[in-house]
């Protein structure tokens, strides 16, 4: 029997439909338990997801590069669901006009303010200047922050880390946090947890109504782009 059950998986992981199921079948899991659960933070689907699927793969000894070839199919979904978050912002760009304002005060606090906590955090914790590099664009979407930092000569491999464990702190803390502060206005909420969780944050934000997503769309999206603009201005500035 053991034998069978041996010879299933190996036959099974190098299928890459099987990885694409899993990861499917792993968050659509993870989303249930989150809902069994209430909302309770860290009870975040993503973050379940990636960590039962990192300890999966650890566990087994598959290479990431086999779990990828799947995987690499809900990756390229990425970048239509991204375009797509254009129609949720062009339904309230009555909004946005109306908030104009304080959305760029807090979009040029919030982004410095993020690249200085995390360059700030790792200079108190004696990181190397690369390191320290590596950290400052955390808040912005993954392949701006990767694409910064790859240019400036620091390490892009870091980056993708700290940047998915934002997103990931972010959509578990950021609703407890805007709870606590009594922050209920929709665009408020989302436009925080876009600007400091990117995709992460805004797909959190969509759970909460269309409103706080569009806006969580839009705090990403500009953040993005003042993060390409500040980290290089900054880097030549203090180098």
């Amino acid at each position: 029997m053991n034998e069978r059950l041996i010879g299933l998986w190996a036959h099974l992981q190098t299928l890459p439909v099987f990885w694409l199921a899993l990861t499917l079948g792993v968050f659509h899991l993870a989303g249930l338990l989150a809902r069994r659960m209430r909302g309770f933070p860290l009870a975040n689907p993503v973050g379940l997801s990636i960590l039962t699927l990192s300890l999966l793969l650890t566990f087994t000894g598959t290479p990431y590069a086999r779990y990828f070839a799947g995987g690499q199919w809900i990756h390229f979904l990425l970048a239509p669901a991204t375009v797509a978050l254009a129609v949720p912002l062009y339904q309230q760009k009555d909004r946005i006009r109306s908030l104009l304002t304080p959305l760029l005060l807090t979009l040029a606090s919030g982004s410095l303010l993020a690249i200085a906590a995390s360059v700030g955090i790792g200079w108190a914790l004696g990181a190397s200047p690369s390191s320290l590099l590596s950290l400052a664009p955390k808040s912005a979407t993954a392949p701006v922050a990767m694409g910064i930092v790859e240019k400036l000569g620091g390490i892009p491999s870091l980056t993708a880390a700290v940047v998915i464990l934002t997103g990931i702190t972010g959509a578990v803390g950021a609703p407890w946090v805007l709870d606590r502060l009594a922050i209920r206005e929709p665009a408020v909420r989302g436009f925080a947890m876009g600007l400091v969780s990117h995709g992460i944050g805004t797909a959190r934000a969509f759970q909460e109504s269309e409103q706080t997503g569009a806006f969580a769309g839009l705090g990403m999206g500009l953040n993005a782009l003042m993060t390409a603009v500040l980290v290089p201005v900054l880097y030549r500035l203090l180098a």
